[in-house]
């Protein structure tokens, strides 16, 4: 069961977090969102049962560092995206890196110079009274944790407030998150210490993720959390994914209307018509049909049959006999206005620069 919702959980992370890479590549933006989904997938993904074991095998206990390593990276990233939506992005943003850098030292370096790790599960109950490099490493994890998940908190608590909509509703279930993670992180302190002042500690197996109250604090609740997080990073998104398709589908649309206009009048095509982003070569190709409907004679007045008529009767090569003069009056007029502001702007340019070189 436990393995089933880390697996389950940890996938859906990593989807999610492959979508907005994806879509990061293409629009440019939200790279780090998608290296925190990443890499809380990958948290979950490590710490399963079957994971562990297998990680075992190659070092004691490597699947307990890799989750707990990427588990404080997708902290940072989250912390990141977070205060990017608050307008907060460079507020603290070095000490934030800092921080990551010497919290994952210390965790690699407490963690291969403890001898004598358990294999397959790694539980490190009974070996906190024995061994402190280990109360150091959960203490460092602990602590780290503690300050991004408040700061995260805090940051999505004071953003929602001026906030609305999808925007509105990420937010709260960051902060519904971060409740839940606070709460692992103290179910996580309160075990530590019982198990440095038990005289014989045993290690803490659970049946379910929610069979008691310190399984539910240490399995459910990193697993919950982890799920609204991740919901609460993609609602945002969902407007925009809209807003996407409606452009994919204008642009599918305008298509057949575009090409024959761009044969028939091969001056309006751009010189760069692929843009970084769908909404670039949607308005390039926007632009393009409304050059060539004005060279086609089409006025704004027209019914949008009339002007598709017309477009139709068009010779679907460019015509060797230069277009009518009305056809070509409102491109022409715009062309005319905008050479004489041109050269009126080049006069009152150069008056400016010589006024100021004059002594």
């Amino acid at each position: 069961m436990i393995d089933i919702l880390f697996v389950g959980v940890g996938l859906f992370a990593l989807f999610a977090g492959i979508w907005r890479a994806a879509r990061a590549r293409r629009t440019g933006a939200g790279a780090g969102l998608a290296v925190s989904l990443i890499a809380l997938g990958a948290a979950f993904c490590f710490l399963s049962n079957r994971a562990q074991q297998f990680e075992s095998e190659l070092y004691p206990s490597l699947g307990r560092l890799l989750s707990n390593l990427a588990t404080m990276v997708a902290a940072y990233g989250i912390g990141l995206t977070v205060a990017e939506i608050s307008g907060t992005r460079d507020r603290g943003r070095r000490t934030r890196l800092v921080a990551l850098g010497v919290a994952l030292t210390v965790l690699v370096v407490t963690f291969f110079s403890t001898p004598g790790l358990p294999r397959g599960i790694g539980l490190f109950d009974e070996l906190y009274r024995t061994h402190p490099t280990l109360v150091v490493y959960v203490f460092t994890y602990t602590v780290y944790l503690g300050f991004a998940v408040l700061d995260i908190g805090f940051v999505a608590a004071v953003t929602i407030r001026a906030s609305g909509g999808a925007l509105r509703a990420g937010l709260a279930l960051l902060l519904l998150a971060s409740a839940f993670a606070v709460a692992y992180l103290g179910g996580k302190v309160a075990g530590t210490i019982r198990a440095l002042q038990a005289e014989h500690p045993v290690k803490a197996l659970c049946r379910g993720p929610f069979s008691t109250l310190p399984c539910a604090l240490d399995v459910g609740f990193p697993a919950v959390s982890v799920l609204l997080i991740v919901v609460g990073l993609t609602i945002p998104a969902v407007p925009g994914l809209a807003a996407s398709r409606r452009d994919a589908r204008t642009l599918r649309l305008l298509r057949p209307l575009r090409a024959h206009l761009t044969r028939r009048f091969p001056e309006i095509a751009r010189l760069d018509p692929a843009g970084s982003s769908r909404r670039e070569r949607l308005l390039t190709a926007m632009s393009e049909t409304n050059d060539g409907l004005i060279l086609a004679g089409a006025t704004p007045d027209l019914a949008p049959a009339t002007v598709a008529r017309l477009v139709r009767d068009l010779p679907d090569e460019p015509s060797e006999t230069e277009p009518s003069t009305a056809a070509a009056e409102p491109f022409a007029a715009d062309v005319a206005r905008l050479r004489a502001i041109a050269r009126a702007y080049r006069k009152l340019a150069g008056t400016t620069a010589a006024e100021t070189t004059r002594p």
